[in-house]
């Protein structure tokens, strides 16, 4: 079955950087597409970041444009969220999911999904 585990998330001070990992099995990697959403307690998910299949394409919430890069290696079967400049509003759990469609900021097209990873930024 397909497994998405994220890794990486951590407690950080206001203007560090993070990097979140998504490691996927079950599934092949190289045709899906993937994004990474956050939540916090008491509001809904929220999209973060999302990239093609092929990686050529990506797009962002505005909030995290220019601080937030998202990537992926085909070759690990792994997605990457590299977090720079973290805020205190950057908190929450965030998930990584996948997608056989064409990228998608809503939840609602990501069939499958990571258990999430708390980032945590200290103001």
């Amino acid at each position: 079955q397909v497994q998405l585990v994220e890794s990486g998330g951590g407690l950080v001070q206001a203007g560090g950087s993070l990097r979140v990992s998504c490691a996927a099995s079950g599934l092949m990697f190289s045709r899906y597409s993937m994004g990474w959403f956050r939540q916090v307690p008491g509001k809904e998910r929220e999209f973060v970041a999302a990239i093609s299949w092929s990686g050529s394409r990506t797009d962002y919430t505005n909030s995290v444009k220019g601080r937030f890069t998202i990537s992926r290696d085909n070759a690990k079967n792994t997605a990457y969220l590299q977090m720079n400049s973290l805020k205190p509003e950057d908190t929450a759990v965030y998930y990584c999911a996948s997608t056989n469609l064409a990228l998608s900021t809503s939840p609602r097209q990501y069939p499958y999904w990571g258990q999430g990873t708390q980032v945590t930024v200290s103001s």
